[in-house]
């Protein structure tokens, strides 16, 4: 049973859809641990990145499998937050957005050891897939952050991360920046790991982290929610 969901005026982190999402499917179980894994501690102390992975044009794939999906969280340590979903670590992004937050405020979530962030779309037709709406409210821990547009297109800093990042399947570092440019916004870190896909209906999933070091339990899960 993972532990309880923390709730707030803005956003009620227990309510029925959420928590479904949470619920193991049949076959597969979510165990909660006090200490979690270690990806997150990682991203806190983002150590340079030494994988040797080479640039190159990622191949467009935009469409999830059913189970899987590989989810990068990046940005500049005194700037906003990126979170970028694909099919595999070769595929180009097919969501990717900025969220109304900045990494100082993600990090200091990340000391509870168990993030949940939540989007939900207020939408008025039925038309789309679901991560395919572009205005997003968003939510950290129950708190609501502020509102965020899905991206149409990538602007250079994204594919830079992304072609950077290709074939990297699991990692937290710190990235070289876009022609090697200093920032005021300080280094450029990255986050990226696999994703467990729960899809509760054509209105609502979730993707809950799986820890590459075999601790018993997600640390971050991210849900997507769609209210008429």
């Amino acid at each position: 049973m993972p532990p309880p969901l923390q709730s707030s005026p803005y956003f009620p982190m227990d309510n029925p859809t959420i928590l479904s999402l949470l619920h193991p499917t049949p076959g597969e179980k979510h165990k909660s641990s006090s200490n979690g894994g270690g990806l997150l501690r990682m991203f806190k102390l983002f150590p340079m990145l030494t994988s040797g992975c080479k640039m190159g044009k990622p191949r467009r794939k935009p469409f999830l499998n059913h189970t899987a999906a590989t989810c990068t969280i990046f940005g500049y340590r005194k700037g906003r937050v990126f979170l970028a979903i694909q099919a595999d670590p070769n595929c180009v992004p097919m969501f990717v957005i900025e969220l109304p937050m900045l990494t100082s405020v993600l990090q200091k979530e990340m000391e509870s050891d168990m993030v949940r962030i939540a989007l939900e779309s207020e939408t008025k037709t039925h038309k789309k897939k679901l991560l395919e709406e572009f205005v997003w409210a968003v939510y950290c821990n129950g708190r609501k952050m502020g509102y965020s547009i899905r991206k149409k297109h990538l602007c250079d800093d994204e594919l830079h991360v992304t072609q950077l990042l290709r074939g990297v399947s699991t990692g937290a570092g710190v990235l070289p920046t876009l022609n090697h440019k200093e920032s005021s916004d300080g280094e450029l870190t990255y986050m990226r790991a696999r994703f467990e896909r729960v899809v509760g209906s054509k209105d609502s999933e979730a993707l809950h982290m799986i820890n590459p070091d075999g601790a018993p339990g997600p640390e971050l899960s991210i849900f997507f929610l769609r209210s008429y």
